[in-house]
């Protein structure tokens, strides 16, 4: 069995069911799925739980405390939720970028 882990990242152009990929070995898969707001969030993270196809959820800088708390809760306790967030300097780098892209 592998381990199955789903990152969601935020772009403002972002169509889901288009912007996604897997990465696959004999014991890791990892999903990659782009939404545009945080109802798709919550669909994607409900929808690949339910189906028993993520361990850990892995979510961009982007995502707000609150936001954090919401998809934990649709996770349940199917999968724990991580937040991908660096040092000073690393927070400083990708808000920089995340502004002048308008994220």
């Amino acid at each position: 069995m592998a381990f199955k882990v789903l990152f969601l990242a935020h772009a403002p152009d972002a169509e889901p069911e288009k912007h996604r990929c897997v990465v696959e070995t004999s014991t890791y898969r990892l999903s990659v799925v782009v939404v545009r707001s945080q109802s798709q969030a919550i669909k994607v993270c409900k929808e690949h739980a339910e189906k028993g196809e993520v361990h850990s959820i892995i979510l961009c800088p982007g995502f707000t405390h609150e936001e954090v708390a919401e998809i934990t809760r649709a996770a349940g306790k199917k999968a724990g939720v991580f937040v991908a967030r660096g040092d000073g300097p690393s927070n400083r780098i990708s808000m920089e970028v995340r502004r002048k892209e308008g994220l």
